[in-house]
């Protein structure tokens, strides 16, 4: 054991004997198909993960993760799957963040403009903090935008979804929340509503492309386990899509963010020093992949888990809002911040349902991680990998996790948020240029909690959700 891992064992308790890792990956080929397979179509994501909970009766385990064979050159992870050895992956001393945002493999550069885009890098790497440093001074300057400019695009949400239903006696709300995503995206990064540029209605929809060919060998259909499982399993995780099919697509994007999004690439060229070309490369990956890419799942879940929750929470909720909204001359920081219940309710959805449920990271040194009940090394240069949704639903530390509890983070209950991850990091830290945690971690909360209050505001406290 390196020195680093007997000074880091030291901390631990004297009882927590250090033991290996438990598992195996098989065969370095057919050992990763049948776990891709397992993963994908005969047991399922959360199905594959209780049950080797279950086989190897702890939540550190080696196994394979997707895409495998002939995408990824290595499948082989260590898989954390509780509250307390979770962290680890937020700690850059310990792991390494090099090229890890979608797991074993990287997407062709040709999708960032053949550029390691700031989600790439590794806090150790000079561009990750200048490139970091952009993208939180981005926000700062545009904070006075955050809520007037959503509280416009949920006005032109519900007046669309009105429409629809008075017209066709249905609508999809996730197709119009998309459209709304991405306009707020752009309007706030680029000063201008994409339908007055050659983007016009049809940004999301590009992005969604840009999105999914790159995305594809992580993703399922979710069909059965039988022939049309194996001919997806072929297409979608044997060969990465190559750049070439959504490449005029992107570049109606980042050309579009270029000529508009002026004042961003002006402060990364002439104040920090990046050069345009890259700047703009990355502020399409952090308007697509990372604001629109998050949003997209972030806001029909919300409304998916606060509607389920049932009729009862719907009026609490209404009667905090209009209460203090009334009290406060409107919907302002200050109101929100007022809003206990609200808070609560969107921190207990990023916590039981987190938009990014999955984080990677490669040793840097030996290690000893530790959980609830044992600890165990973890050498040099091996992949470690955590399903956040385990962690964050952690028996040992929620009670009845499995449950949307609203009112979880009120009072005394604050004292959780340590161990809600959804942003790459706690929910009780900050987001610096130095770490990985998501740049847009107070906004995303922000937005969240707006969104109950324009709902609750407009309608009658009784929402319902029809899949």
């Amino acid at each position: 054991m390196s020195s680093s891992s007997t000074s880091y064992s030291s901390y631990l308790p004297q009882e927590l004997q250090v033991k290996p890792v438990p598992g195996d990956y098989g065969h370095p080929f057919f050992g990763a198909i049948r776990d891709r397979l397992a993963y994908f179509y005969y047991e399922g994501r959360d199905k594959f993960f209780e049950n080797r909970i279950q086989k190897y009766q702890s939540t550190i385990f080696r196994t394979n993760m997707p895409p495998g064979p002939f995408i990824s050159s290595s499948p082989r992870v260590i898989c954390l799957l509780d509250a307390i050895s979770f962290p680890v992956l937020f700690d850059t001393s310990k792991v390494e963040k090099r090229d890890v945002l979608d797991g074993t493999f990287l997407p062709s550069l040709a999708y960032t403009g053949g550029h390691r885009v700031c989600a790439y890098l590794d806090p150790s790497e000079p561009e990750h903090t200048s490139l970091k440093s952009l993208f939180l001074s981005t926000l700062a300057a545009r904070h006075n935008k955050f809520i007037p400019l959503f509280q416009t695009g949920l006005s032109e949400l519900f007046n669309n979804l009105e429409a629809k239903i008075s017209s066709k006696k249905e609508a999809y709300f996730n197709t119009l929340s998309d459209t709304m995503s991405f306009n707020y995206v752009f309007s706030l990064f680029c000063d201008k509503n994409p339908s007055e540029t050659n983007i016009g209605s049809k940004g999301s929809k590009l992005f969604d492309k840009w999105l999914l060919f790159q995305l594809a060998p992580l993703g399922s259909l979710g069909l059965l386990p039988n022939f049309l499982c194996y001919f997806e399993d072929f297409l979608l995780h044997t060969f990465a899509f190559p750049f070439f099919l959504v490449k005029s697509d992107y570049n109606k994007l980042y050309d579009a963010f270029y000529e508009f999004g002026g004042s961003v690439l002006d402060e990364a060229e002439n104040k920090i020093g990046i050069e345009r070309d890259e700047a703009c490369h990355n502020l399409v990956f952090l308007a697509g992949f990372n604001a629109y890419g998050g949003m997209k799942v972030l806001f029909p879940g919300l409304i998916k888990w606060v509607a389920l929750a049932g009729q009862k929470l719907h009026k609490k909720l209404a009667d905090e809002i209009r209460t203090v909204v009334k009290a406060e001359g409107g919907v302002s920081l200050s109101a929100l911040n007022n809003m206990v219940l609200t808070k609560s309710v969107v921190y207990e959805f990023l916590r039981i349902d987190p938009p990014v449920p999955f984080q990677y990271g490669k040793a840097k040194l030996d290690l000893i991680v530790q959980t609830h009940d044992a600890a165990f090394e973890i050498k040099k240069g091996e992949m470690i990998f955590g399903y956040q949704p385990f962690a964050t639903k952690d028996p040992r530390v929620f009670e009845n996790p499995e449950e949307f509890v609203a009112d979880r983070f009120v009072g005394e209950g604050e004292k959780l948020l340590k161990y809600v991850y959804w942003s790459n990091g706690r929910e009780t830290e900050d987001s610096t240029a130095e770490n990985k945690q998501c740049a847009g971690k107070d906004l995303v909360v922000l937005l969240c909690r707006v969104l109950l209050v324009e709902l609750f505001l407009r309608y009658d406290t009784d929402v319902q959700v029809i899949d």
